[in-house]
């Protein structure tokens, strides 16, 4: 099983020889990363991770989901982008979008500090009232406003629940395996730690502790998602650009973007995918937007979203183009029954699977599209497995970074990210006379 380009509805808009002009540049590109003399090139563990792991510390997770298995009905994971997106990206993807209604067998798991909503954060609260509780709270420093103010809060609730002493049992942290506020005080407490590698990332790190222990606490086969995404990586190191789908779509994107085409939209026919467009999105928007230069990500679930977004795709701006996943296996089979009234005029669709029909949605939506003058690139993916997902995981990060090399920019940096946390940061009052002066000047703006 892996993944596979088709390109049959991107040839009319790039040619053979535009592929081959490109090749070289993408090639380079690979090289530069394998070789690790490119910017950013003290962040580059993932590329190796899939095989190159701690395998105590894996045992060790292993070990703390049974655990949370064990003790709690909820386990509430406690991060920001990178830090919760890949995890809860692979849930959904493998146990879909009712995960915490349709199975019993494991604790429900739900994502805090994503936000800084009060509304967000109470009904989450709400949710665990009356069920016991684990919390795993995943922060490089620990001083990230959103992670960090949820957790004050959940680590109160357990310790006026449970009292400190089996608070500390029930609270697993996540963050830098030797330094940071949140590893001192993980320390002090008494917590049990897991590691954010110093050269991955946080939107590299799903195949990290960041996104294994939440996953494998959902009964998820953590060692077939690694498996997959070991395959991807011995297939798309080694093999020639001809042979070599995940070297084609870096190059399609940036041909693509070349050509005008600024705007790359993830289309899913699938819900169970909509994590996985949010997490491709931070994994190509904060890796390509610099500089003033990168493809702006954005994302779809269809038919649904054809009934809002289907116009402005079909014969809006010319400046997009199309990356779709396609799904050949659905885990589920729901036939059309037969109504003798008719009424509705579906009778033609009886004894069909919805998944048959779905896929007819997306044939005519790939033609139609196309026709439209939006190029569609095609990702044929096999099924809705763990090792399916941590083979896509590979496949997006290492043409991530191909691509962003292949661009010109560092794909492996975000200095723009931390405008707003200043910003927001002298407009709060943090004791800092390095912000008294931006503090004045944001005052000013907002009169």
């Amino acid at each position: 099983m892996s993944i596979r380009l088709n390109d049959k509805f991107i040839r009319r808009y790039v040619s053979a020889e535009e592929m081959e002009g490109i090749r070289p540049q993408v090639e380079l590109a690979l090289e530069t990363l394998q070789q690790g003399s490119g910017l950013g090139a003290d962040f580059l563990g993932w590329i190796r991770r899939p095989v190159d792991y701690d395998k105590e510390e894996y045992a060790r997770i292993q070990a703390a989901a049974e655990k949370i298995r064990k003790s709690c009905d909820v386990l509430i994971v406690i991060g920001i982008g990178g830090s919760y997106l890949g995890a809860r990206a692979a849930i959904e993807f493998v146990r879909g979008n009712y995960y915490n209604s349709l199975h019993g067998d494991v604790p429900e798991v739900y994502f805090a500090g994503n936000s800084i909503s009060a509304s967000a954060l109470a009904d989450t609260l709400r949710l665990c009232e009356g069920k016991d509780i684990c919390v795993n709270v995943v922060s490089k420093s620990g001083t990230t406003t959103e992670p960090a103010v949820a957790f004050r809060i959940f680590r109160e609730l357990l310790e006026k629940k449970y009292g400190e002493k089996e608070a500390r049992e029930r609270i697993f942290v996540t963050t830098d395996k030797k330094r940071g506020k949140l590893k001192e005080f993980a320390d002090s407490k008494g917590y049990e730690t897991f590691v954010i590698p110093d050269d991955i990332g946080g939107r590299y790190s799903v195949l990290t502790a960041v996104g294994l222990l939440p996953i494998a606490v959902c009964g998820i086969n953590t060692d077939d998602m690694l498996r997959g995404a070991a395959d991807a990586m011995r297939a798309y190191t080694t093999a020639k650009f001809e042979e070599n789908d995940c070297l084609k779509y870096a190059a399609y994107r940036n041909i693509l973007y070349r050509a005008g085409k600024v705007t790359e939209i993830l289309a899913a026919y699938e819900p169970s995918l909509q994590m996985v467009g949010e997490w491709w999105k931070q994994l190509f928007g904060e890796s390509e937007g610099k500089d003033a230069k990168g493809l702006f990500p954005a994302s779809v679930i269809f038919s649904t979203d054809l009934h809002s977004m289907g116009q402005m795709i079909q014969q809006g701006m010319r400046n997009i183009f199309e990356t779709v996943l396609d799904v050949h296996a659905s885990n589920d089979k729901v036939p059309v029954p037969m109504d003798l009234e008719d009424a509705d005029g579906m009778n033609f669709l009886s004894g069909k699977d919805l998944h048959e029909i779905n896929r007819c949605a997306m044939e005519a939506t790939l033609c139609a599209h196309s026709d439209g003058g939006v190029p569609n690139i095609v990702l044929e993916i096999p099924d809705r497995s763990a090792y399916s997902f941590g083979y896509l995981v590979y496949f997006f990060e290492l043409a991530c970074g191909v691509s962003g090399y292949t661009l010109g920019v560092n794909p492996f940096n975000q200095p723009g990210v931390e405008a707003y946390k200043s910003n927001m940061f002298a407009l709060l009052g943090k004791p800092d006379p390095s912000l008294d002066a931006l503090r004045t000047l944001l005052e000013q703006q907002m009169k």
